[in-house]
């Protein structure tokens, strides 16, 4: 399903309203509406990111893979900064500064990993920096295993995000 607006969104789900699936409907609905913006940016970043994999397979250290990203990134007209110093703030108030692997179009962090199997504490860690530097989205790419894994983690207190709700599994 391919929608160009909320408006279609909202129509899609109208249409096919069936008050069984209303929750699940309500949160397709806040995921398209929150993170719409965003969705063809980080589209094209794992793009590159399956590009990057499926030519150098895993088993490679991470700054390898982030040389190689850097090249594919610049190839699809991306802007980014790698290794950017950025600033973690407590309750308004600068506490330190960490590198993020990349800061692409300034508006999506991208971290890179070589481990063989993202786990909970990866993504915990994606979207604390995300909630330290005040950002809407980021990507957390793992190149380690057989094939690319990759998330996108949302920052649910950025005003981007205020209507996303989180899916139940």
């Amino acid at each position: 399903m391919n929608l160009s607006s909320d408006s279609e969104v909202v129509q899609t789900i109208l249409q096919s309203y069936n008050p069984v699936n209303l929750s699940s409907d309500i949160n397709l609905l806040n995921e398209k509406q929150s993170n719409m913006q965003y969705e063809e940016l980080t589209r094209k970043i794992i793009g590159c990111a399956m590009k990057v994999h499926s030519t150098l397979g895993c088993g490679f250290q991470e700054v390898i893979y982030q040389r190689a990203m850097a090249i594919e990134m610049e190839k699809q007209g991306l802007r980014f900064a790698r290794e950017l110093e950025m600033s973690v703030f407590y309750e308004g108030i600068q506490i330190g500064t960490r590198r993020v692997d990349f800061f692409v179009e300034d508006k999506i962090m991208t971290e890179l990993k070589a481990v063989s199997h993202l786990d909970d504490g990866n993504l915990a860690q994606a979207v604390n920096y995300l909630e330290a530097y005040n950002l809407p989205v980021g990507l957390l790419l793992n190149f380690g295993s057989r094939k690319l894994e990759f998330k996108r983690t949302y920052n649910t207190k950025h005003p981007d995000n205020a209507g996303y709700v989180k899916k139940q599994e």
